[in-house]
């Protein structure tokens, strides 16, 4: 399906320029409001259907199952999902991204430029950055540890903290102000980050500086998936998918037998490889990431993020809220 007519109120900001969605949600599904630039924030409504609106990223830390998602919805689950507690937040902006350093500290992002953080596993947030006229939204965050981390966004929005998140710095790391839509470590160290029009950086200094990567699309790509050593793959638009031995250096295109776009990616402490995306799209693969087979879920509803929880089953994100499904086919 084609990302510019289905979805329309899950697709990311479309850039003026350019005909390509960057990201899986549009600024007119956010509601209005008229205390845009009020000192005190406007706290996100407490709502009994949450956990079945558009959610767009989540994290499972130690037991504990953390949902974020439009008008500032945070929810959190400690029985794998069964039940779902909304978080009091201090914004009604779109959340777009989160990330745990342990079960207790950690950091949301979104439109607006606003920045959370949690300090008690993501019951309670206070709101840390804010910025509403740089018109610019954050869709990722990363920390390397309690005190430093990056939060990457829109048009080359890249901000970094070395205090836990209290304060941040702008920095540029291109001269072009491609939108900057996912940000994951590998094993090694090395950083890599999922931009638009076939874009792909890595940092092999921890973000201090950032190499362009030879890209082998030019299309927008939402997201990167290491799996060990050098091993790394990209993938985004219509259901390119690609594969390098090497951290980037060459790519090896790897069949997806879909036109769906592609969001996220994880691979399990056995070796399976799960890439989740549009139209309910889920590619599972055994063999290191060398072949995918394609099992899309039956509601077709889009997928923007996925994570295993216990019990052999995975937890996916994305319109219609959270839902989970089994990892194996045979275990439904």
């Amino acid at each position: 399906m084609d990302r510019l007519n289905v979805f329309s109120y899950l697709g990311r900001f479309f850039r003026k320029r350019t005909a390509y969605a960057l990201s899986f949600f549009l600024i007119l599904s956010m509601p209005l409001f008229s205390a845009l630039h009020a000192a005190e924030p406007e706290f996100s409504v407490i709502a009994p259907l949450a956990s079945k609106s558009l959610l767009l990223g989540g994290v499972y830390t130690d037991g504990r199952a953390v949902v974020v998602g439009e008008r500032g919805h945070i929810l959190f689950s400690d029985d794998q999902g069964d039940t779902w507690i909304q978080a009091r937040v201090p914004t009604i902006a779109t959340l777009t991204g989160v990330y745990f350093h342990d079960k207790n500290l950690g950091w949301a992002v979104g439109h607006d430029a606003v920045i959370l953080r949690t300090t008690d596993g993501g019951k309670n947030w206070e709101r840390v950055h804010y910025a509403p006229e740089e018109e610019r939204p954050l869709f990722d965050v990363w920390f390397k540890n309690e005190k430093i981390g990056i939060a990457v966004g829109a048009y080359g929005f890249f901000l970094t903290t070395k205090d836990g998140g209290t304060h941040w710095s702008a920095a540029s790391i291109s001269e072009d102000d491609w939108h900057l839509n996912q940000i994951i470590p590998s094993d090694t160290g090395k950083l890599y980050l999922a931009a638009e029009a076939g874009m792909v950086y890595r940092s092999d200094d921890e973000g201090q500086t950032w190499t362009n990567l030879p890209s082998p699309y030019e299309g927008s790509f939402f997201g990167t998936l290491p799996i060990g050593g050098d091993t790394v793959f990209i993938f985004g638009l219509r259901g390119n998918l690609y594969r390098s031995e090497n951290a980037g250096k060459s790519w090896q295109r790897i069949t997806t037998h879909t036109k769906s776009m592609l969001n996220s990616g994880l691979r399990l402490p056995d070796g399976r490889i799960f890439i989740v995306g549009q139209g309910g799209t889920v590619l599972v693969s055994n063999d290191d990431g060398k072949s995918f087979t394609l099992r899309h879920q039956p509601d077709r509803r889009g997928i923007l993020s996925a994570f295993p929880i216990e019990n052999n089953m995975l937890m996916l994100v994305g319109e219609g809220g959270v839902k989970k499904i089994p990892v194996s086919e045979k275990d439904k």
